[in-house]
Formats: C-alpha cells, structure tokens, sequence
C-alpha cells in the first residue's frame, strides 16, 4: 500500500511539474507569441520583467511548487531505480534516508532562494 501510494504521489508531481514547466516555457520563451504575463515588446529576461516576476507571490508560490514536485518526481525515480540494483534491507533503508534528507536539504536551499528574493527586486537597478 505504502508503494502504490508513493508511485501515485510520482505520478502527480509529474503532472504538475508538466503544467508548470509549460507555463515556465510559455512565459519565458513564447512570450512575443503568447504575451502571457509579459507586455508585448519586452523580453521576458529584462530586468524590469525579473524584477516583476520576483514581486509577484503568485510566481514565488509557483516556483516552490514546481521546486518541490520536480524534486519529489526525480529522487523518487532514482530511489527506484537504485532499488532495482537489489540491495538488502540495511540498504534500502540508508538510501532512502540519504535521498530523502538529501531532497529535503536542497528543498530547503531553493524554497528560501525564492523566497529571499521575493519583494527584493527594487533593490539591484530597477
């Protein structure tokens, strides 16, 4: 049960990682075509854009989100894929501890990277 579980829980950070990336993609790279979030004649990489971005709570939010789905999807496909080496129990157990405080830790890093740079962007010339 705790495994179908798991693999269910994969399965939906995979579809919100493909949501929000093609959001990401839409915005970032498709912007002249789509406008979304960027006014027309202005690249999505100006620094008035970035600084916009950065005021927004939704893109923050959105960040933290996507951080978490993308890093709950990868380590569990390694986890699984480490798995398929058969190791015993002991092992199972170390690397799953290792990804899981390793997914934590990194998750940690790049929620507080969003975060910090929240409401900051007044700050660096714009």
């Amino acid at each position: 049960m705790k495994d179908r579980s798991l693999w269910t829980l994969s399965m939906a950070s995979s579809g919100i990682v493909l949501v929000l990336l093609a959001l990401h993609m839409g915005i970032m790279h498709l912007d002249s075509t789509l406008g979304i979030a960027v006014p027309a004649g202005v690249s999505p990489t100006d620094w008035a854009s970035v600084a916009e971005r950065m005021r927004s709570v939704l893109f923050t939010v959105t960040y933290v989100i996507l951080l978490g789905a993308a890093l709950y999807h990868g380590l569990y496909g390694l986890r699984n894929i480490l798995f398929e080496l058969s190791p015993g129990p002991a092992l199972r157990r170390l690397e799953t501890i290792t990804l899981v405080v390793f997914g934590l830790a990194l998750f940690a890093f790049g929620s507080w990277a969003a975060l910090a740079s929240f409401g900051t962007a007044g700050g660096f010339g714009g």
